[in-house]
C-alpha cells in the first residue's frame, strides 16, 4: 500500500461496524485499546476473531475462526473466493485504485471453503459467513499483531490480509483499513527513525545516492550504499565467525529469540558484549563484558510513536538513579569517543528535528508542536494538523495504485508426527511483558502470575493422566523445559499454548529459528513438541 503503518487511528474504532481481529490477543497484550474494541461491540458492532486458542474477546465474537496455527493463507484466500464468487468485492476501487488483481483473482479461485475447512479446522459456513459480513459492511476494520507476523510465511500473511482490504476497496476512510498492534510502545518510532537494514529514516531507500548524501552531509560521515545485518543475519554471523561483537540496547536475545540455546551459544562465542539496560537481563547477566546502565522512559525526554502513528513527548518524571544515563547521552558520548564528527546535539529536542528535516514524511512535526498533544504523520508543514487515516484520496505508493500479490498457501516448517505429536504456539499474557525482566520484580504482578504453565486441553490431560497444576516437560527438537499444566478449554486437542515471559522455562528454548526469507522473521508460533508428565519425585519445589 505504500505505508509501513496502521492506517486508521485508535478513536476510529468505537465506530466500526465489522471488526475482524486475527492474530491477536487483543485484550491482553494491548488492553487499553481493547476497550474500543469492547465499546464498538456494545454499539452494536460485529466481531470476527480468528485465532487458534479461545481468548477473551472471542467471548464477544460473534464469529470465532478456530483455525490450526499457520494456515492463515489458507482462511483468507478462502474468504476472498467468497468473495469473488458472491460478487462482494468493490469492483470501481479496484478499477481506479489498484494493480495486478488478476493475478490473486486465478490463485484464490482454487481456494474453496469447504477445501479450507479440511486445512484450517474452520467450517466452511463459518468461512462464507466471515467474508460476506467483512465484504459487505463500508466500515470494516481489520486488526492484527504478532500472531500473523511471527511466522516463516508472516509476510504472505501481510500481503493476503492486504489483499483482502484492497479487494473490498475498505481504505483511504474512516473506521476502516489495515492496522497493526504494535507488540510495544515505541515499535512504530523505531522503524520510522531508521531500525531497519534498508532504510534510513522516514523508510528512504539506502540505495537512493541522493537521499544518502543528505544523511551523509549532516551527520559528518560517509554512510555506507551496503544494507547492514538483519537481527536473523546477526545471530547466524555470531555462529560463523562474521559477527564478533554485539552493541544491545533494551534487548535479550537469550530469552526472547527462537531457539535460545542456539543464540546463546553465539553469545558465549563473542569477543565484545555490550548491554545497555535498566536491569540485568539473562542476555547481560551471563555473557556481558560491559553493561551500561540506561534509563527507563519515566527518567528520559524524548518521544514514542504509537500505533496509530502519532508522536508523543515522553517527559522525565523522575531523576536517573546512581549512574544512570538517559540513551542519547550513551549514544553520543560513546560515538565522540569513536571518533564521530557529530553536530553539537543538546539533546532529544535537536535530534527530534533533525529527523523532523531529513524525513519529508515527518518535516511538520516540530519538537515545540508536541507540547500538549501528539501529531500523526504523515505531516508535512507546520499547519499541517496531522493524517488521521492514510491512503486518501488513493494508496501511497508512487504509482497511485495498491499492489495485489497473489500468495499460495506454505505449510509451517513444522508439523506433528509420531515423535512430536502436539503444535506448540507462544505469546504473552495480560501480567507479564515481554521477557518479564521489569514485571516479575513487582509482587503485585507475581501474586497473580508467578509459575510457568502451559495450557493444554481436557483430552490431552486425560490422556497424559494429568490435572491441572501437574508439571510437564515439553521437548522440541532443539531443546526442553518444564511448567505446570493450565488444563482448560482455550486450546483444542493437540494444540498446547505457552506464554514467553519465564526465565527458569524459556518457550523460546523449543521454537524453531527459521525465519521469512524476504525479512527474516522467526517461526515463533508454530512448532511440533512432545508432552510428557514429570514424576512427582522430579517436580520443581514450590516457590
Amino acid at each position: 500500500m505504500g505505508r509501513g503503518a496502521s492506517t486508521n487511528s485508535i478513536p476510529e474504532i468505537e465506530n466500526a461496524r465489522v471488526l475482524f481481529v486475527i492474530g491477536s490477543n487483543t485484550t491482553e497484550a494491548h488492553p487499553v485499546l481493547a476497550l474500543r474494541i469492547k465499546k464498538a461491540v456494545r454499539k452494536g458492532a460485529k466481531l470476527i476473531v480468528a485465532d487458534p486458542r479461545r481468548i477473551w474477546l472471542t467471548k464477544l465474537a460473534s464469529r470465532h475462526l478456530q483455525l490450526r496455527p499457520g494456515t492463515d493463507v489458507w482462511l483468507l484466500n478462502a474468504m476472498m473466493h467468497t468473495i469473488l464468487e458472491e460478487g462482494l468485492q468493490d469492483e470501481e476501487f479496484i478499477r481506479e485504485n489498484t494493480e495486478d488483481f488478476d493475478a490473486v483473482r486465478e490463485v484464490v479461485a482454487r481456494y474453496t471453503p469447504e477445501e479450507a475447512e479440511r486445512v484450517t479446522g474452520v467450517a466452511a459456513d463459518d468461512i462464507r459467513g466471515a467474508a460476506r459480513e467483512y465484504a459487505s459492511e463500508r466500515h470494516a476494520a481489520i486488526f492484527y499483531t504478532l500472531g500473523i507476523t511471527e511466522h516463516a510465511c508472516g509476510v504472505d500473511n501481510i500481503w493476503s490480509l492486504s489483499n483482502l482490504v484492497l479487494m473490498t476497496g475498505h481504505l483511504g476512510y474512516e473506521s476502516t483499513g489495515l492496522n497493526a498492534l504494535r507488540g510495544q510502545n515505541n515499535v512504530q518510532g523505531l522503524n520510522d527513525a531508521g531500525a531497519n537494514p534498508m532504510y534510513l529514516p522516514g523508510y528512504q531507500p539506502l540505495d537512493d545516492p541522493e537521499i544518502r548524501g543528505r544523511f551523509s552531509e549532516a551527520w559528518g560521515v560517509e554512510v555506507p550504499e551496503r544494507p547492514g545485518y538483519r537481527l536473523d543475519q546477526m545471530i547466524s554471523g555470531m555462529q560463523d565467525g562474521r559477527v564478533r561483537a554485539f552493541y544491545l540496547i533494551g534487548e535479550n536475545p537469550a530469552h526472547t529469540e527462537p531457539n535460545a540455546a542456539h543464540v546463546e551459544h553465539g553469545l558465549a562465542g563473542l569477543d565484545f558484549l555490550v548491554c545497555q539496560d535498566i536491569f540485568l537481563n539473562e542476555s547481560a547477566r551471563k555473557y556481558a563484558d560491559v553493561v551500561l546502565p540506561a534509563s527507563s522512559f519515566a527518567e528520559k525526554e524524548g518521544t514514542f510513536t504509537n500505533t496509530e502513528r502519532r508522536v508523543n513527548r515522553v517527559r522525565r518524571a523522575v531523576p536517573l538513579p546512581g549512574n544512570a544515563r538517559e540513551d542519547i547521552d550513551i549514544v553520543l558520548q560513546l560515538a565522540r569517543a569513536l571518533g564521530a564528527n557529530w553536530p553539537d546535539y543538546r539533546g532529544a529536542e535537536d535530534v527530534w528535528n533533525e529527523f523532523a528535516d531529513l524525513a519529508p514524511n515527518w518535516s511538520g512535526i516540530r519538537y515545540d508542536r508536541l507540547e500538549e498533544v501528539g501529531l500523526q504523520w504523515p505531516c508535512l508543514d507546520e499547519d499541517d494538523p496531522g493524517t488521521a487515516y492514510l491512503h486518501a484520496p488513493r494508496p501511497a505508493r508512487p504509482s497511485g495504485r495498491g499492489k495485489f500479490y497473489p500468495v499460495e498457501y506454505q505449510p509451517p516448517i513444522e508439523e506433528p508426527d509420531s515423535e512430536y505429536p502436539f503444535l506448540l504456539s507462544t505469546g504473552r499474557t495480560l501480567y507479564h511483558y515481554n521477557s518479564a525482566t521489569m514485571t516479575m520484580r513487582e509482587n503485585g504482578v507475581t501474586d497473580k502470575q508467578e509459575d510457568p504453565f502451559v495450557e493444554i486441553s481436557p483430552e490431552d490431560a486425560s490422556a497424559l493422566g494429568v490435572v491441572d497444576g501437574d508439571w510437564l516437560r515439553l521437548t522440541s527438537r532443539r531443546g526442553s523445559i518444564e511448567a505446570r499444566a493450565s488444563v482448560g478449554d482455550r486450546v483444542y486437542p493437540g494444540l498446547v499454548w505457552m506464554a514467553l515471559h519465564f526465565e527458569e522455562a524459556r518457550v523460546n528454548l523449543l521454537t524453531n529459528d527459521v525465519t521469512d526469507s524476504l525479512i527474516g522473521i522467526p517461526e515463533y508460533k508454530v512448532c511440533a513438541i512432545k508432552v510428557e508428565p514429570v514424576a512427582p519425585a522430579l517436580r520443581p519445589a514450590a516457590r
